[in-house]
């Protein structure tokens, strides 16, 4: 590659972490909003899953569905925000991982069960990486030195 260009590339990467964070957001701030505006539709989509029984058995569906809303909103915030990053991405991977499991492990639902995979292993780098230059949590650190 061109010098110059990987030069731009270096000197702008911060902003990929950015990006990267923002777009996860979107996901779960969307996603979370659909748990308030298509509840009907959502717990008739809980119903019909194979694993029906298990998300009856963890609590009422309607609660769940309305506190993994309220999860999803809040940290997807957060994350785009940059502030809490780490406690955000772990947040959204807990409540990530049962909805995975129970709505997605199912006939015809391959694509989004890929998809929940691919926004998992993102989780995973925010947690351990943090939430890289441009994020509240970053001048957090630089306020307290």
């Amino acid at each position: 590659m061109n010098a110059t260009f990987t030069q731009r590339l270096t000197k702008n990467a911060n902003v990929s972490d950015l990006i990267f964070r923002i777009a996860l957001s979107l996901i779960f701030i969307v996603g979370g909003l659909g748990h308030f505006i298509e509840h009907r539709q959502m717990l008739l989509r809980m119903s019909e899953s194979p694993w029906a029984g298990l998300i009856e058995t963890a609590g009422n569906p309607s609660l769940l569905l309305w506190l993994s809303g309220v999860v999803f909103v809040a940290a997807g915030i957060a994350l785009a925000a940059g502030f809490a990053v780490r406690l955000s991405a772990l947040a959204l991977f807990v409540t990530l991982i049962p909805i995975t499991v129970t709505i997605h492990i199912a006939p015809g639902h391959v694509g989004p069960f890929f998809k929940n995979i691919a926004i998992l292993g993102a989780l995973v780098h925010f947690f351990f990486n943090g939430s890289g230059a441009y994020a509240l949590d970053r001048l957090r650190e630089r306020a307290s030195q």
